[in-house]
This record gives structure tokens, C-alpha cells and sequence, in this order.
């Protein structure tokens, strides 16, 4: 290989301590050189931690709780605020809406569509039957409002909650339904949602779905249409049955208080003659107990005149009198002589 003896020799004395380079030949090195900047590493570095504090830091809003599970197992519970956690890799997290109230809606079909609208009326319709304690059927559609009380169970207890929630739903609905008499399942729907809420609670309980029923909200309880005339004809009867009581309360009520009166006055009534009675037989012993003591004084008097006055009194009322003398014969042909003479008669 052929040397270049005279640069050598210029490297060599630069070596040295020769003269400095000037200014231009520096620039113009530094255009021929190929410089690598670390901005490329520097946005790779970046973009890293970003991703890392995406996955580690995160926040969870007032109505809402954190589930964080460590390789897939259930780790702990975090409140409303902002928290760290592993990364995706190692810990995961379900949100869960603790304060938001959710609706199932049954016997009511919502979807769109003709096919999927028939489909839904169809299943509305079946779980929306049923059969009242006095063997007649009907349409009882209700809403269930709820919310989740126990996230760890909500989530890791039941695989599909939803659906054991429609399912414990209509069985406890059917059970509450099922001891009513239809009239009962028409008129006393808040009675029923009642009962059926505590029902519905008691089995979501058990089955540890985590949910806290709200409201059971009964819809409107009609009949099936074959025999809704006959219903109606049965309804328009309880109402002139209703009607026809009360008229009968009316007319109760205006009788009864004058009954009471009547009996109130025929009372006092019986009660006046009682002491006026009382009082005229007090003032006849009275008057006998005084005529007594003048007879003991004068019995002889007292006794002849007692006679008179008892003649006195019984004489008029017996009509013609006759005296006869005890030897007198032949009366008889005299009598009917007077009275041809004289109809009316006299006394003698």
C-alpha cells in the first residue's frame, strides 16, 4: 500500500501541538461528519412511560368502585379517587357502578324490528302470564329497579347475573301472584311490588348475586284479550254490585239513626208513663191509707158510704133496672107490655 508521506508528516506535527485549526476547516468537518442526535430515544423513552403511567395510574369517579385483580385473581377493592396499580400484565381493573340505578323491564317488549318485535312479544307475553290462587290467568307486567351492593359478588359469584335476575325475578313473581285472587292482582298492585320485592331480595341474597333491589314497579294488570269481554261484563257487574252496597250503606245510614231516635223516644215515652203510673198508684195508697184511718174511726159511716159510692158508680152502667117484690107472680107478660108500649124503654 503506497504511503502518504506528507499528510503523515502534517498529522504528526498536529500530534504535537501544532498550530490550531481555523474555523472554517472546523465547520467544515463538522458538516462532513454523520452525527446521530438521541431524539429518536429520547420520544421511544417517553412514549414508554406514558404507556406505563396509563396502565398504572388510574381514577374512579364518586359512584363508581375499582375491582383489581392480580393475575386474575381478586386482589382488593378501591374507593372514588385516584389510585396506582400494577401494570395490565399483572393487575387488571373492572369499574363497577355501585350508585347507579339499573332497570329490567318484564311483559314489556322493546326491540325494533319486525322478526325481533314478534320474538319479543312472544317471550313478553309468556312471562308476563300468570296464574292468580283463584285459577284465573293474567297479564302482570312489572320493572325491577336496582343496584349493585357487593361488587366482588357481582362479578365473580354468578356468571351471568343478569340473566338469574330475570330468572329469580319471575319465579318470585309468579310465587306472590299465585296466593292473590285476580281482583287482588288488579286492585292491590302496591301490595304486591311490596311482597315481591322482599321476595325477590331474599332469593338474590341467597343465590349472592350482589344486587340491592330498589322498586318493583307493577304495570297496568289487564286480562288475556279472548276474555276480555267476559271480564269486562264481570267488572261492569262488581261496579252495580259496589253501587247497589252503596245505596244500601246510604239508605242504612238514614234509617238506622232514626231508628234510633224512635226507640230513644218510645223510651222516654215508656219511661214517663212508668213514673207517672208510679206516682197515681203512690197517691192511691196514699188516699186508701187515709180513708182506712177514717174508717177505723167511723167504721160504720165509712162503710155505708163506701157502699153508696160503689152503687153510684156501678148503677149506671146496667141499663134498666127492675124492682120486684119477692111475692109478685106473672111478671113477665109486663115486661113485654111496657115495651110494645115504649121502644126505647124506661126505668122503674
Amino acid at each position: 500500500m503506497a504511503w502518504d508521506w506528507e499528510k503523515l508528516q502534517q498529522q504528526k506535527k498536529a500530534r504535537q501541538g501544532g498550530p490550531p485549526p481555523q474555523v472554517d476547516e472546523v465547520i467544515e468537518k463538522f458538516k462532513n461528519m454523520n452525527v446521530r442526535f438521541p431524539g429518536a430515544w429520547v420520544i421511544v423513552v417517553i412514549f414508554i412511560f406514558v404507556i406505563l403511567a396509563y396502565n398504572i395510574i388510574y381514577k374512579i369517579d364518586p359512584e363508581e368502585v375499582g375491582v383489581i385483580q392480580r393475575f386474575g385473581k381478586y386482589a382488593r377493592t378501591t374507593m372514588p379517587g385516584p389510585h396506582i396499580k400494577w401494570p395490565s400484565g399483572i393487575e387488571t381493573l373492572t369499574k363497577v357502578s355501585v350508585l347507579k340505578v339499573q332497570t329490567e323491564e318484564f311483559g314489556t317488549p322493546v326491540s325494533a324490528g319486525s322478526r325481533a318485535r314478534y320474538a319479543s312479544v312472544s317471550s313478553s307475553i309468556q312471562e308476563s302470564l300468570m296464574l292468580t290462587g283463584d285459577l284465573n290467568v293474567a297479564i302482570v307486567p312489572w320493572v325491577v329497579q336496582f343496584n349493585i351492593k357487593d361488587p366482588y359478588n357481582y362479578l365473580f359469584k354468578v356468571r351471568n347475573v343478569k340473566s338469574t335476575l330475570r330468572d329469580l325475578s319471575e319465579s318470585s313473581m309468579r310465587l306472590v301472584v299465585g296466593d292473590r285472587s285476580i281482583n287482588e292482582v288488579i286492585n292491590k298492585r302496591g301490595e304486591i311490588a311490596d311482597q315481591g320485592k322482599l321476595v325477590l331480595q331474599a332469593e338474590l341474597d341467597d343465590a349472592e348475586t350482589g344486587i340491592n333491589v330498589t322498586t318493583i314497579e307493577m304495570q297496568q294488570t289487564t286480562v288475556p284479550e279472548p276474555v276480555q269481554p267476559s271480564w269486562n261484563e264481570v267488572n261492569q257487574s262488581q261496579q252495580e254490585k259496589e253501587r247497589m252496597i252503596y245505596e244500601a250503606n246510604e239508605q242504612r245510614n238514614k234509617i238506622i239513626p232514626q231508628a234510633k231516635g224512635q226507640a230513644e223516644k218510645t223510651i222516654r215515652e215508656a219511661e214517663g208513663y212508668a213514673l207517672d203510673r208510679v206516682n197515681r198508684a203512690q197517691g192511691d195508697a196514699l188516699r186508701f191509707i187515709a180513708l182506712y184511718e177514717e174508717y177505723s174511726k167511723a167504721k160504720d159511716v165509712t162503710k155505708r158510704r163506701l157502699y153508696l159510692e160503689a152503687l153510684k158508680d156501678v148503677f149506671p152502667k146496667l141499663g134498666n133496672k127492675y124492682i120486684l117484690d119477692a111475692q109478685q107472680k106473672n111478671m113477665l107478660p109486663l115486661l113485654n107490655l111496657e115495651k110494645a108500649a115504649s121502644p126505647t124503654g124506661g126505668s122503674k
